[in-house]
């Protein structure tokens, strides 16, 4: 059976200490290496939630990602240093990171991957999918939209929309284009859940209102421009010129060369390490 390296380290039931942001609700139920798995029509209804702190959330996400490189590759355990180590942090932070989810291991043993990786999933809300419509199918909107990695990830692009003329009735991949006219029906017959702003600069804030009165809680926006939406719409903007800013000022700052990021050996596999030097990053 193939394991991680070392895997003698797992979560212990923590409680949840101080006060935490409204975010992303966690699962607290057991989950053990070892136990079997309940079927989905017979598992047991989460006796209670959390709020996840977002700077936790946004490292679940990572621990993620970093599981289904683990599962792709066959591993069945791994040990809390080699997760954190492979996500670019200390075991102590992970530790209290996967708390918020409940106990998620045995005691020498370490993580069940499977076990983890769908607890994550159940506590970021990707069990239930999410549809996506994308408005701005330029380059960076086909881009997208040909990402194969969403649809790993629990997103399902749904619904293309551009105003152009030349781009209305092209096929990109397996959808078609369609006029932002329909953009408001075509949400609800799509059921989508998460709308994705590539316009230009001018047209994004006409978008956005458009994603708001098609029912649209989630926007995210690649427009640097700072749109107003209502409070109830959760807004996440993608300014990659503010990156590479900052990118510049910290290579600026820098005198010395920066190594290249270590590789964290996970079983017999290497795994390059995803912790950002300096700031966020936007990972793929």
């Amino acid at each position: 059976m193939p394991v991680g390296r070392g895997a003698n380290d797992v979560t212990e039931t923590h409680q949840t200490h101080g006060s935490v942001a409204p975010g992303v609700t966690g699962a607290v139920g057991q989950s053990v290496v070892g136990s079997p798995a309940p079927s989905v029509a017979g598992a047991a209804p989460l006796p209670e939630s959390r709020d996840i702190p977002q700077a936790t959330v946004t490292r679940l996400a990572t621990y993620l990602r970093v599981l289904g490189v683990l599962t792709e590759r066959g591993t069945i355990i791994v040990s809390s240093e080699e997760l954190a180590a492979a996500s670019g942090v200390g075991s102590a932070k992970l530790r209290k990171d996967l708390s918020f989810l409940g106990p998620n291991g045995v005691r020498g043993v370490g993580y069940d991957v499977t076990r983890l990786r769908a607890r994550i999933e159940r506590a970021l809300g990707l069990d239930r999918g999410h549809k996506v419509v994308l408005v701005g199918v330029g380059n960076l909107g086909q881009a997208l939209a040909g990402y194969g990695g969403f649809g790993r990830r629990g997103f399902s692009m749904v619904g293309l929309f551009d105003s152009d003329p030349a781009r209305v009735g092209a096929p990109v991949g397996d959808l078609t284009v369609r006029h932002v006219d329909e953009l408001e029906q075509a949400c609800a017959e799509l059921e989508a859940t998460i709308g994705v702003i590539s316009t230009p600069d001018e047209a994004a804030q006409e978008v956005a209102d458009r994603l708001v009165r098609a029912g649209l809680r989630c926007i995210l926006s690649f427009s640097p421009t700072s749109l107003d939406v209502p409070d109830h719409v959760e807004m996440r903007r993608v300014d990659l010129a503010v990156e590479m800013q900052v990118l510049s000022f910290n290579s600026a700052r820098n005198t010395e060369s920066v190594p290249t990021a270590p590789r964290v050996r996970i079983g017999h596999s290497a795994v390059p390490s995803t912790a950002p030097r300096n700031g966020s990053v936007i990972a793929p």
